[in-house]
């Protein structure tokens, strides 16, 4: 397969249109036979669920080209499992793993062009999600649903690259206790805009939120999960929380950790006034893998993480050099965690 003229190394983390994405409609109670489409518009009525009562979720992957050629998805049946808990909690159909993942691998197989080659920084990013597209007027679920699911490469979401981030301590509250924090919905990503733009216009990449019902323990950010080293280096702790929306990199960094690195782990409530006792801060996720952080901005003072803002702290380094060598093929990684697609 010939790659795509693209400059793969200098594209940032936005939508390029490829060939093809996937769409199956749920109606009548039932998933109709789904398959490929060249549209990449969709058209609803001015009444469907999505755009009165915001009936949406989503997920994030992505595809990479190994060192030996193979194109591989890094545990996307999590993914899949996990836009499973956002449809039960929004009263959508769900998605079955078998369905989720053989409409990963057509999709990819018919958009191998855009594929990014091994060792450019780039990868071949999948967006799966599920939205009422049928018409609802009285506040109730949508009588009919699209899964849609499209690709594009990208390159890293931060620009400048793998450097440290500055960010804020956000006076809003991200998600509620008791409320769809846990869960990928579009919502939750529409409520961060605001506070995300008063970050960024302050001059800051990213907001801390903390838990909203005593402001005391630490959340996550607008879209990823915080990950801390302890001052010795020998163990790496995230945050525990109901609202917290459970990331899969972070949950296999804690894998790694414990399992590769021979470093202890623990997930528990981190309260605001550790943080500066930390060595090391670091937001996870699909899109960054793992950003550090080196300064995170209050009313009271601007707290600066030892590690500091010139370069990612060598726990962080050897935390993100091993995951991202399991999902290039460079490392064996833990039985089905590498889902080869071709």
């Amino acid at each position: 397969m010939v790659k795509k003229d693209i400059d793969w190394s200098s594209i940032g983390f936005g939508y390029i249109r490829t060939d093809y994405r996937y769409s199956r409609i749920w109606k009548d109670g039932k998933w109709e036979e789904g398959g490929l489409t060249d549209k990449s518009e969709v058209t609803i009525s001015e009444c469907a669920g999505v755009l009165q009562y915001a009936q949406t979720g989503f997920e994030g992957l992505k595809v990479y080209e190994t060192k030996n050629g193979d194109i591989v998805a890094f545990r996307p049946d999590l993914n899949a499992q996990r836009l499973q808990s956002t449809c039960r909690r929004l009263v959508m159909p769900e998605i079955s793993t078998e369905d989720f993942i053989s409409a990963l691998d057509e999709l990819v197989r018919a958009n191998l062009a855009y594929v990014p080659p091994f060792g450019s920084g780039a990868t071949l990013y999948i967006r799966p999600f599920i939205y009422g597209c049928g018409p609802v007027i009285g506040v109730a679920p949508s009588p009919s649903y699209e899964f849609r699911m499209f690709c594009t490469p990208v390159g890293p979401y931060f620009k400048g690259g793998v450097r440290p981030i500055r960010i804020m301590l956000s006076d809003f509250d991200r998600a509620a206790p008791h409320g769809t924090g846990d869960i990928k919905a579009g919502l939750n990503y529409a409520m961060s805009l605001y506070a995300g733009e008063m970050a960024h216009k302050a001059g800051y990449n990213e907001n801390m939120y903390l838990d909203a019902a005593t402001r005391t323990y630490v959340e996550e950010t607008g879209g990823a999960n915080f990950i801390f080293v302890t001052r010795d280096g020998r163990k790496v702790v995230t945050p525990k929380s109901d609202s917290i929306l459970p990331s899969i990199t972070r949950r296999s960094l804690m894998v790694v950790a414990r399992d590769y690195l021979g470093l202890e782990v623990e997930e528990r409530p981190v309260r605001f006034d550790e943080v500066e006792d930390f060595a090391e801060v670091g937001l996870c996720g699909t899109a960054a893998v793992i950003s550090p952080v080196g300064l995170i901005h209050t009313k009271e003072k601007d707290i600066l993480v030892p590690s500091g803002m010139e370069e990612m702290g060598p726990v962080l380094t050897k935390l993100r050099e091993t995951i991202t060598g399991i999902q290039m093929g460079e490392i064996e990684g833990p039985a089905g965690w590498v889902h080869r697609i071709c």
